[in-house]
């Protein structure tokens, strides 16, 4: 095993063993779910990631399928932060919503009639490898400070200022965080260090300071515009408007360059580079629905045509470029998926 996946043995192999053995029974749903309506329109709540303007024609096309199945108005609810979308679907202000697996665990527990409806899969069309990756990266010309005993390491990001997403994100908090205090813990210095001490820098905590971006995007702003030294970030939302230049993707001493007329909020930072120091895989976030809000009749319909073949080939969703909601390099396509699935990040916080 590559020395650079010694962080992630006791979070990702852990979170990846529990899931998957948690199986891929059908959708759950409250008692309420068979009288539950949503009117005549269904409002789909969008994290701030693919609020964005670039993923706005993926938003449209998922809205024209759900009409298309249901026969019902479809309203996108675009954000700028993570709880307003989940007080969103938990409250059944929408319907449905798009979301990371810690965003759908919290919403969860406000509301235990907010569901997992599908997911994508990975390349093999199934949920074995249905992952993305949280990344902890550096702006490239300060790589070297993080490189121990010829290998890329998180041990030096001690002391620095550091940009997390938000604390209800996934890939941008609970795996990062989880993985920082596993590495640090071992230290007699911090063996008291929780997920909940990295919210805050300054004296006596492990970081001098602590940011929050609202978005993927905005967590890596913050990094390369030199407000944070060290930032943590997701591969998907930012495929948009980056390129590899070299290494391996998502991979420790992978480097990312910002496209030329990339759009904002990387508009004016074309040519920055940033480098992987540490990766996690990440289990891929789920479309779910609020079942006292949107009747089984309406999900069940969703459902099928969102795992249909017209939407797997859709590049407006699956794009092979990169260009649409989701990278499309082999199989991958929405798969059904269940709350049980999502149970190893639920463990993440116990």
């Amino acid at each position: 095993m590559p020395k650079y996946k010694s962080v992630l043995t006791a979070v990702s192999a852990a979170l990846l063993a529990t899931a998957i053995a948690a199986g891929t029974a059908g959708c759950s749903s409250s008692a309420a779910a068979s009288n539950a309506t949503s009117g005549d329109t269904i409002t789909v709540v969008w994290y701030p990631n693919e609020s964005a303007s670039d993923f706005a024609p993926a938003r449209d096309e998922i809205a024209k399928y759900i009409t298309q199945a249901t026969g019902k108005k479809v309203v996108n609810m675009t954000t700028t932060d993570y709880t307003i979308a989940i007080q969103a679907i938990a409250s059944g202000k929408a319907q449905m919503a798009y979301m990371g697996a810690q965003g759908y665990v919290q919403a969860n527990s406000q509301n235990s009639a907010v569901q997992a409806m599908f997911t994508y899969s990975g390349p093999s069309g199934t949920l074995s490898d249905a992952l993305y990756y949280s990344r902890i990266c550096v702006n490239t010309a300060d790589a070297g400070q993080y490189v121990s005993n010829g290998t890329y390491s998180i041990e030096n990001i001690a002391g620095k200022s550091i940009s997390f997403v938000s604390q209800s994100s996934t890939s941008g908090w609970a795996i990062p965080t989880s993985a920082i205090v596993g590495f640090f813990k071992k230290d007699a210095q911090w063996a008291n260090l929780k997920a909940d001490d990295l919210a805050q820098g300054g004296s006596g905590k492990l970081f001098s300071n602590v940011l929050f971006g609202n978005s993927h995007q905005g967590s890596a702003v913050n990094l390369l515009t030199g407000k944070s030294q060290v930032a943590a970030f997701d591969d998907d939302d930012l495929t948009p408007y980056v390129k590899l230049t070299s290494g391996q993707a998502s991979t420790p001493g992978a480097v990312y360059e910002v496209i030329q007329g990339a759009s904002a909020p990387f508009d004016t930072l074309a040519g920055k580079q940033f480098t992987v120091i540490s990766a996690y895989s990440v289990l891929n976030e789920p479309f779910v629905y609020n079942s006292q809000a949107l009747s089984s009749d309406d999900a069940q319909k969703i459902l099928a045509v969102m795992t249909s073949s017209q939407v797997t080939n859709d590049t407006l969703i699956f794009d092979p470029a990169g260009k649409g909601l989701l990278p499309k390099t082999k199989n991958e396509q929405f798969v059904q998926v269940a709350d049980s699935w999502y149970q190893s990040i639920r463990d993440l916080g116990a």
